[in-house]
């Protein structure tokens, strides 16, 4: 029996110890601005500095795409867009997992 103990101990040890693997998020983005979107960024929230672009192909003006954070930290994500015109737009705060699709106006 007290094996059973140190077993059942050294288990809930390991998985305490066990890194929370991380998981992608998925944003369909629909782009109803006159613009083509570029670039796509997408940082944690209280992160100094943006992460990679995570668009792989442009999003025209008046249509959407699919766009996937590899190995999210969390839910809650600042976005940094950029259009083929210049401009940039940034949103803070963004609950990605509450949302199945993101709509730029």
């Amino acid at each position: 029996m007290a094996l059973h103990k140190v077993l059942g101990i050294l288990a809930v040890s390991a998985l305490m110890a066990a890194p929370a693997l991380a998981e992608s998020l998925t944003l369909d983005v629909v782009n109803n601005s006159a613009a083509d979107l570029t670039e796509l960024y997408a940082s944690p929230v209280g992160v100094d500095d943006w992460q990679a672009n995570i668009l792989t192909a442009t999003v025209g003006a008046g249509t959407s795409g699919t766009v996937t954070i590899s190995e999210a930290q969390g839910c809650d994500y600042d976005l940094r867009m950029v259009f083929a015109d210049g401009d940039a737009l940034e949103q803070t705060g963004n609950d990605l997992c509450a949302m199945a699709s993101f709509t730029i106006q």
